[in-house]
């Protein structure tokens, strides 16, 4: 279960950064949604100007009435996860929406040295889907209805997604 709604829980979500950051970014995110792919070019912006002082999270929000591939993609994030490699996954699928068929998924593990045949039949019998679940319930009980959504240090952000807006709602500069 997660702790906060708004706030990433080292326990058990995918962080980048250091848990010991003063800014928390918190993405509720679908991998076959354009718009998170641009923003995951902002979000690595981010990291690297803020650093250290940067934790962010990502939890798997698939809008699967409009992007039928989403959840399986956010499964296999999940097993690439299982085998310690979320981010390496999490990169590869924003770069390649346009191919996000089960075979596609299965390559892109063999890419990052992971077993492919062992994350298809993972995705196939929905072995993560407990956990997307509970990514997406936690998103709607915090008033997320689209993606990407994000929380700054526990607020949710509804400014310009875009490098300027969010780096300086987060205590950045641009």
């Amino acid at each position: 279960m997660i702790k906060s709604l708004t706030l990433p829980d080292p326990e058990r979500d995918h962080i980048h950064g250091s848990a010991d950051g003063s800014i928390k970014l918190l993405e509720y995110g679908d991998y076959e949604c354009p718009f998170c792919a641009d923003a995951q070019l902002i979000v690595k912006e981010i990291q690297q100007r803020l650093g250290d002082d940067l934790l962010f999270a990502f939890r798997h929000f698939p809008l699967t009435n409009i992007h039928p591939h989403a959840e399986h993609a956010a499964e296999a994030a999940e097993a690439a996860g299982a085998e310690g490699n979320f981010w390496g996954m999490h990169d590869i699928l924003f770069e390649n929406q346009a191919a996000l068929e089960d075979e596609d998924l299965a390559t892109y593990a063999a890419g990052l040295g992971l077993d492919g045949t062992r994350l298809i039949r993972e995705v196939a019998s929905s072995v993560y889907a407990p956990r997307i679940r509970d990514d997406f319930k936690s998103g709607v009980r915090g008033g997320v209805n689209g993606t990407p959504t994000f929380f700054i240090n526990g607020e949710r952000y509804d400014g310009k997604v875009d490098l300027e807006h969010l780096l300086g709602a987060s205590g950045g500069f641009a």
